[in-house]
């Protein structure tokens, strides 16, 4: 981690004191006078989300004064990598009581920028760590970065195959199998909604699985829509809605960095992940509105919009993980704009078909400060999807309750039986705030890794 220095490399580390307003002129006056009055020269009190750098006597930086608010230490500390001057720093004893942990995976998060295309104008500051006492830290920072660059990254080098190609490094990683169903095999197998929708691409549909684990371990299939781009179909979208469509694959980049998760730290559980990949493309073969197609599990959906591919490409992985009987289904989407005009950027919507699964996850999001919002399975709006003449119709006429359609749209493919949850997730952040970089972003990854070590571990 490219954020952090070990100890054992920290010569020469700047001492940040974190404070608050009670805490500051304690701290300030253990610098001097001097420093008492550089801090009112600049007006600095210890105010939230500010920081000051104390010069010593030749100039040089004697330590940071770094401005927490009680309610979110956690982003002023990311905030600093990258409004840092670069160079090593390290917590003091001095300041404020922050855990270490948490310290670290606030710079780690705060550290981060894509760099495929673009190289940043400066190196971020380094944060001196005992690399032994963060392992949780890093671990979490890894998974995160893991989703950052996978959504960023443009179509062009990141279509299925190159998707596909990630889960296999992953399996290989831990000596996991892997397998998938490439193209016309996909209709061989019984995947058929999966092959609709990304037939009219240059670049084949598949199916992606990697398995892992002991066969009587409670067992947990995860999920991630992969639609590497969307235009929308021939139900073609606007430009402005196509803009960032390469990130319509955030739900495949969240399972895969929450398997990464479980296999790095070796949760005890078995562990399936399925990623239907493709790219929802316009093209002669391209699938139509009006059409029928007879899912694995057997139900007949007319397609109302092409646009609506999402809950298509997951609705035949669901099927196929049902048949499995594990103890829990996770899925994770980009899948409706009505989510994020419900709740907003921030705030990934969760549905589950059991309390205690949801109420679980709520909690392990207000532990991890990682935040979620369940949303109703109201089944009073399953007319919403009736179609006259197929069992069900991938969407409607109403722009009411997007997101709760499409949820009880994936529910009819998870038998009753069957323990399971969504996540309707944006992925994204539009603007740059202390620890979230404009761009990918992860959302519920730390509060779900939460929960599944309570369940499991």
């Amino acid at each position: 981690m490219d954020a952090w220095v070990d100890a054992a490399d920290a010569a020469e580390a700047v001492p940040l004191l974190a404070v608050d307003r009670e805490s500051f002129p304690a701290a300030v006056a253990g610098f001097g006078d001097a420093a008492t009055r550089w801090c009112s020269t600049h007006a600095f009190a210890g105010e939230g989300g500010r920081f000051l750098v104390l010069p010593g006597t030749d100039g040089a930086p004697q330590a940071v004064l770094v401005g927490c608010d009680a309610r979110d230490a956690f982003a002023a500390v990311a905030s600093l990598p990258q409004r840092l001057p670069p160079g090593r720093y390290h917590v003091d004893a001095r300041g404020l009581a922050l855990a270490a942990d948490e310290v670290a995976l606030a710079w780690a998060l705060g550290a981060y920028r894509y760099t495929r295309y673009k190289k940043p104008l400066h190196a971020a500051a380094q944060l001196v760590v005992d690399e032994g006492g963060v392992g949780h830290a890093s671990a979490i920072a890894q998974a995160v970065y893991c989703v950052r660059d996978l959504v960023n990254t443009p179509t062009e080098d990141l279509g299925p195959a190159e998707l596909a190609a990630e889960v296999q490094a992953l399996a290989q990683r831990h000596r996991a199998t892997f397998r998938e169903w490439v193209g016309d095999d996909l209709l061989a197998a019984g995947f058929p909604t999966i092959h609709a929708v990304g037939r009219a691409s240059h670049r084949a549909p598949r199916l992606v699985e990697l398995t892992h684990g002991e066969a009587g371990a409670p067992h947990v299939v995860l999920i991630g829509k992969g639609v590497c781009f969307d235009t929308g179909g021939l139900d073609l979208k606007t430009a402005d809605g196509m803009r960032w469509m390469k990130k319509d694959m955030g739900g495949a980049a969240h399972a895969i960095a929450l398997a990464q998760l479980v296999l790095s730290t070796k949760l005890p559980v078995r562990l399936t992940l399925l990623v239907p990949a493709v790219e929802n493309a316009v093209a002669g073969n391209a699938y139509r509105p009006g059409e029928v197609i007879t899912t694995r599990a057997g139900i007949t959906v007319e397609v109302d919009n092409t646009d609506a591919e999402g809950r298509l490409v997951l609705c035949d992985a669901l099927a196929y993980a049902a048949s499995l009987s594990p103890d829990l289904v996770l899925d994770f989407a980009t899948l409706t704009g009505a989510a994020r005009v419900a709740l907003g950027p921030d705030l990934p919507a969760l549905f589950a078909n059991r309390d205690e699964v949801a109420n679980g996850l709520l909690q392990a999001a207000q532990d991890a400060r990682d935040p979620l919002w369940r949303m109703p399975l109201w089944r009073p709006y399953l007319p919403m999807l009736e179609s006259h003449i197929a069992d069900l119709a991938n969407s409607g006429a109403s722009r009411h309750a997007g997101a709760i359609t499409a949820a009880l749209f994936l529910e009819r493919f998870v038998p009753e039986s069957q323990a399971w949850a969504h996540l309707d997730v944006y992925s994204w952040n539009d603007t740059d705030r202390p620890g979230r970089p404009r761009g990918g972003e992860a959302q519920g990854l730390r509060a779900y890794f939460r929960y599944l070590q309570q369940r499991y571990a």
